[in-house]
């Protein structure tokens, strides 16, 4: 990429940001004072003695994420009363946990960009990218610990070998032109979705006084809510653009990954166009990209898409309808809001 190309990336992604952050400004204003804990936690808790854990660690972290899935934590604790000072380190646990797999998904998928910045594992090289990833990991167990509730470090030792069970999901499916969608749902679930769900899951189990069907309404919430953001991210891999999607449109063809779009257009297109799909994939043509977008557009497999994506934001809003509405819970139905949004 050029230094002109590169430039302009990361002006369309400082502008996109921008505009998320405006669209969920009233979101963060409502946890604002617990945000800027946990920010101020995050760097405090990525002190190292070697000097280069520290560097990469600062420079992933602060590569400019709006931080969902530490928010998620926040509100869920919210929307349920929490009144103590656990869910501070919770959040900064969650992105910990968050940032590790962006690491290591990074040099697994050999990614250049991230976030219109050169990611770690093309600045510094694989092996450190690697080493802080883990330090990250052992970080979070560490606050796991400080936070002191055996239920919760029970789930997050749980999605976190879940999660890295998805990631190898994902890796032994690389040009796989038969996975099925049930499968390809069970990667985005593990690998994406579970995070989310361990987020507000966890968020709810700060709160003693929580009943189980609101601690489970949380976790369900986090669940297709992370299944809906997912969804979203593949449709825009074909129908979005690059400031948009925050990476290159034509990733996922470019790296042999059959999502939600192309195992659709492979069931419903014609014999033709399921051979140049097939051949697309195999040679990681990134050249024959406009091709496949047309017969994805033209076959309904952005439809399809579309429709699944939005059916499970449906589920997640219907997963908190019976707790008692507050700012809290109205902030995570925009949240679902704004993640379908992307759709249009």
């Amino acid at each position: 990429m050029s230094k002109s190309a590169a430039s302009s990336l990361v002006s369309q992604n400082v502008s996109q940001k921008a505009a998320a952050i405006d669209a969920l400004q009233p979101v963060y204003s409502l946890v604002q004072d617990d945000f800027a804990a946990v920010n101020a936690l995050i760097p405090d808790k990525l002190t190292s003695d070697v000097g280069l854990v520290e560097e990469i660690g600062t420079y992933i972290v602060e590569s400019g994420g709006k931080r969902l899935r530490p928010l998620m934590v926040l509100l869920s604790a919210g929307a349920l009363h929490y009144r103590g000072e656990k869910h501070i380190p919770l959040a900064a646990i969650i992105e910990f946990l968050h940032t590790a797999t962006l690491l290591h998904d990074d040099v697994v998928d050999h990614s250049g960009m991230r976030r219109g910045r050169l990611t770690a594992n093309e600045k510094w090289g694989n092996a450190p990218s690697v080493l802080v990833g883990d330090f990250l990991y052992s970080r979070a167990f560490q606050l796991m610990v400080e936070v002191g509730s055996m239920d919760i470090m029970a789930v997050l030792s749980s999605a976190t070998n879940t999660i890295a069970e998805g990631e190898v999901m994902q890796l032994a499916n690389v040009g796989n032109l038969d996975i099925t969608e049930a499968q390809y749902r069970e990667v985005i679930r593990c690998k994406t979705a579970l995070l989310f769900e361990a987020a507000t899951h966890t968020g709810a189990l700060l709160v003693e006084h929580a009943e189980p069907q609101q601690v489970e309404a949380m976790r369900r919430f986090g669940l297709h809510f992370g299944m809906t953001y997912q969804l979203v991210d593949d449709w825009l891999d074909y129908a979005g653009n690059s400031s948009t999607l925050g990476k290159n449109v034509g990733d996922d063809l470019a790296e042999g990954k059959l999502t939600l779009p192309l195992i659709y257009a492979l069931k419903n297109s014609t014999s033709a166009e399921q051979e140049l799909i097939r051949s697309a994939v195999r040679e990681r043509a990134i050249t024959r990209l406009n091709d496949v977008i047309h017969i994805v557009k033209q076959c309904g497999a952005l439809d399809y898409t579309h429709r699944a994506a939005v059916r499970e934001s449906e589920l997640a809003l219907a997963a908190i309808d019976g707790i008692a509405p507050s700012d809290h819970v109205d902030a995570m139905c925009t949240l679902t809001e704004y993640s379908t949004a992307r759709l249009f």
